[in-house]
């Protein structure tokens, strides 16, 4: 008899068998192995851990007291699990696997492998129990830990440990592995579900006859949110009749779905996080989410149908729906209908609380702004008065930067008006591309809503639409257009705002809207258009089409309109869409030195006892630590009072800026002599100037270097001579050969070049009849530092040294010209006597160049010593 070979015995092919048609991970072939060793030893098959799902089959796993469950995520391919109909097994049991896993036996393909990477050595845990998850495509690992280390301390170190060195799989480059310590009891189902990206989460009750509450997504959010990006969070409708009550998470990736299930099945939510007085439990489940296709395939299919249509009701809802609901946010926003302080509510809690919040302003300030507007009294009560005029009102307070100008009109002259609309027209002119610019100005007027971003969009639209249908849709509108529509829907919203007061029985309800407003200035809206001209060289579109909207409606007596600026020159923009009218203009200028004084001591008396005692503090610290040589500590009123007598020099040195005033004051405060305080004020604008004017290649006000009108030699010559004078002649200035003949391409317009540096504040035109006369100091601190500046003697030197070799080069572009025709006159065949005049002339030329090179060599060389020597 011919003995059975091993390979051939019921009980191996038995073994091979179910190891074989079982779903395999990648470490199958030592599973065939161990079976045939069982086998051959006649080894008694032991009951496998895998078979059942979770403790006693029940499909749960269950922790003692002192153990835990983490969960690692990124083990398997989660491809895998679309074509598993039964959960995942292996030929070793419980006791074999841990022994692989504790004796470093697991090899480098086993997923297994990389749970034990993912534990660092020196965490204190001793793994019990391994669960793996094929359809999840990750694993259960219970372990013990002991009692003075918490379970969230070891998630947390081991969670830190992935961060810092990742674990990534051969199928998965990118996410490494993920560990989450499982909160509540996972269920281990082998249903025929998958997961997806979104989560259902029921609220049940912990225990049979409580009652389960149902969390907000805010408490859903802040418990999911570790586990990855939710995309969204949606509850049940409040009038949905199904119980148990639930909520979707829909996470972006499914891996954080799967991390947020088997961490959070079965977690009782406490009352501290909004469980309710018995605790809710939390029982998560994958939800299939529904994305209909049928209809988006048939608008795409025909876009010769689809698209007309689409054009004809975005034109019908963009009249019919969007209209009005803009118009109803201009009136609100023109009216302040959102703002707090329009609330009763607010006011009384404001008043209540102003000193514990410090919501009002501070004493000093309100009395130095006081002082303010008492010495512009007139001006104030000028333009109120003009406000009640029923001739056409277009006002136009010109003034510098910092004088005040906002908050005179607007705070002061409009205080208490209603329906007051203040458009800057800085951030609009300062945006980026064309849907920057439609985005700014329809939030100045509160335009709403806005699709700024959509019109390249609508060009391409109209581009594919005119390729594949031949006709034009329309979608597309330019940047004027859009500007267009936006005022226009903003005029008419006006005139509903100032028509809306009239009542049916007044005495002239009868009227006409355009009568009725003529006779009625009061009822008018105001609007403030300010920082006009702020950048008009580049910008001019922007500037037009408000200039002729505004005239509209002032023509139309449907609103006042005031132009706050800094430019001088603002009559000519405007005349271009009012050539028949007057301007009533305000020009501010600086303060006086009493009234300056006056200013800066108001805000020293508004300086509370708390304040004093706060500086003193601070101040004393200052010296403790020694800084003392950086901030003097405070002293007391009767010394600030004798220091106080320094302040007449210091303002005229300072001058009647607002802006420097305020700063003034601010440092006073802080306990500086008003001498020190003015210097380090004239000392950081030295050093505004050199950043933003005389280094080369820096960025200025007026943007890039390549951008300036302007050359640092420029700048440099102005501050030199206005150092020594207060004024220069304006045509005097552009005579010089720094102005008259620069060799910076940018700044061969001495005229323009001059406008820039007006613009930027180095310096100040003053015209006399509409021309422009002399030059002075951009702002009166200016003057101090123009002296600072030109007594440096290094900056001197370079700057010197820099204007000397421009000049150079201007005087040897002028030799070369009379080289070049002396050349071409000595290249004649005969020498005429009449070119003889013409010959000395330029021979002369030549020499007076050369000697203005010699002279001004010299005087580089003595600028190198000095740059050479100094520091």
């Amino acid at each position: 008899m011919i003995p059975q070979r091993p390979l051939f015995r019921p009980a191996l092919r038995r073994e091979l068998l179910r190891c074989h048609t079982a779903t395999r991970p990648p470490f199958f072939a030592p599973a065939l192995l161990a079976a045939y060793a069982r086998v051959q030893n006649r080894l008694p098959v032991s009951p496998r851990r895998w078979e059942t799902t979770g403790d006693e089959k029940t499909g749960h796993i269950k922790a003692a007291a002192d153990e835990s469950i983490l969960f690692f995520d990124n083990l398997f391919p989660l491809k895998l699990s679309s074509f598993l109909s039964r959960p995942w097994r292996t030929d070793q049991d419980l006791t074999e696997l841990l022994r692989r896993f504790e004796s470093s036996t697991l090899g480098m393909m086993n997923p297994i492998n990389m749970v034990k990477r993912a534990i660092p050595g020196d965490l204190p845990i001793k793994v019990t129990e391994i669960v793996p998850r094929l359809k999840d495509g990750g694993a259960f690992v219970k372990f013990n830990h002991p009692a003075d280390v918490t379970a969230a301390e070891i998630e947390s170190n081991l969670s830190q440990r992935l961060r810092e060195k990742p674990l990534k799989p051969w199928f998965s480059p990118f996410r490494g592995v993920q560990a989450g310590l499982v909160n509540g009891v996972p269920w281990l189902e082998d249903l025929y579900r998958f997961p997806k990206s979104r989560v259902k989460v029921e609220f049940v009750p912990s225990e049979p006859g409580n009652d389960a509450v149902e969390l907000s997504q805010e408490g859903l959010y802040s418990m999911f949110r570790k586990y990855g990006m939710i995309g969204e969070i949606i509850s049940q409708p409040f009038d949905s009749k199904a119980v148990p009550r639930y909520a979707y998470l829909d996470f972006v990736l499914v891996r954080d779905a799967i991390m947020a299930r088997n961490c959070m099945h079965g977690f009782v939510v406490p009352e501290s996080l909004g469980g309710g007085k018995n605790g809710t439990k939390l029982r998560l489940s994958y939800e299939q989410r529904v994305k209909p296709h049928h209809i988006w395939e048939w608008l795409t299919s025909h876009p010769r149908i689809v698209i007309p249509i689409i054009a004809a009701l975005l034109a019908t809802v963009t009249v019919a729906i969007f209209d009005p609901i803009r118009e109803f946010f201009i009136k609100a926003h023109v009216q302040h209908s959102f703002r707090l302080n329009n609330y009763r509510v607010y006011r009384w809690f404001k008043k209540q609380t102003s000193d514990i919040l410090a919501f009002a302003r501070r004493k000093g300030e309100a009395a130095g702004l006081n002082a303010l507007w008492t010495h512009r009294k007139d001006i104030i009560d000028s333009v109120q008065a003009w406000l009640l005029e029923t001739t056409d009102t277009f006002i136009v307070v010109q003034g510098p930067r910092g004088s005040g100008k906002k908050e005179l009109i607007v705070d002061q002259a409009l205080k208490g008006r209603h329906n007051v609309l203040v458009i800057d027209c800085k951030p609009i002119v300062e945006a980026r591309g064309e849907s920057g610019t439609i985005k700014n100005l329809a939030q100045a007027v509160g335009y709403r809503p806005i699709f700024s971003w959509a019109n390249n969009l609508s060009s391409m639209i109209d581009l594919a639409v005119q390729s594949t249908t031949g006709v034009k849709a329309g979608f597309s509108e330019t940047l004027e257009s859009q500007i267009s529509k936006i005022l226009q829907t903003t005029a008419v919203a006006l005139t509903d705002l100032a028509l809306s007061s009239r009542k049916k029985d007044d005495k002239d309800a009868g009227m006409s809207g355009d009568a009725y407003l003529e006779a009625h200035p009061e009822r008018r809206p105001v609007i403030v258009i300010d920082n006009f001209l702020h950048k008009n060289e580049e910008t001019s579109l922007v500037y037009d089409k408000i200039t002729d909207w505004a005239a509209t409606l002032v023509t139309n007596n449907i609103a006042h309109v005031i132009f706050l600026t800094n430019d001088s020159s603002y009559s000519k923009s405007l005349s271009k869409s009012l050539p028949d009218r007057v301007f009533r203009q305000v020009a501010l200028g600086d303060l006086s030195p009493a009234v300056a004084k006056k200013y800066v001591l108001s805000h020293l008396d508004g300086l509370d006892k708390e304040e004093l005692a706060k500086a003193q503090a601070e101040g004393d610290e200052a010296e403790e630590e020694g800084a003392a040589e950086k901030q003097l500590p405070l002293r007391t009123p009767e010394q600030r009072r004798s220091d106080l007598r320094e302040l007449d020099d210091c303002i005229d040195t300072l001058g009647g800026r607002l802006t420097d005033l305020e700063f003034l004051a601010r440092r006073l405060k802080t306990g500086q002599t008003p001498k020190r305080a003015v210097a380090e004020i004239v000392e950081q604008s030295s050093s505004e100037i050199i950043k933003m004017f005389l280094l080369i290649g820096n960025r200025s006000a007026g943007g890039s270097g390549a951008d300036r009108k302007w050359s640092p030699e420029q700048a440099w010559y102005l501050i030199k001579e206005l150092a020594d004078k207060e004024s220069l002649r304006y045509n005097e200035v552009l005579l010089s050969n720094t102005f008259a003949s620069s060799t910076t391409a940018a700044a061969a317009d001495g005229e323009l070049a001059l406008e820039s540096l007006a613009n930027a504040e180095l310096i100040s035109i003053r015209s006399h009849r509409g021309r422009p006369m002399t030059i002075g100091a951009g702002k009166p601190v200016y003057q101090a530092a123009f002296g600072q500046l030109r007594g440096d003697a290094v900056l001197r030197a370079r700057m010197e040294l820099a204007l000397l070799a421009e000049l150079a080069k201007v005087e040897a572009k002028t030799i070369d010209k009379a080289e070049a025709e002396l050349a071409l006159l000595g290249a004649l065949p005969r020498q005429p006597a009449q070119a003889a005049e013409r010959v000395g002339y330029l021979l002369a030329k030549l020499q007076g160049s050369q000697a203005k090179i010699a002279a001004y060599e010299l005087e580089m060389a003595g600028m190198k010593e000095i740059l050479t020597k100094e520091a």
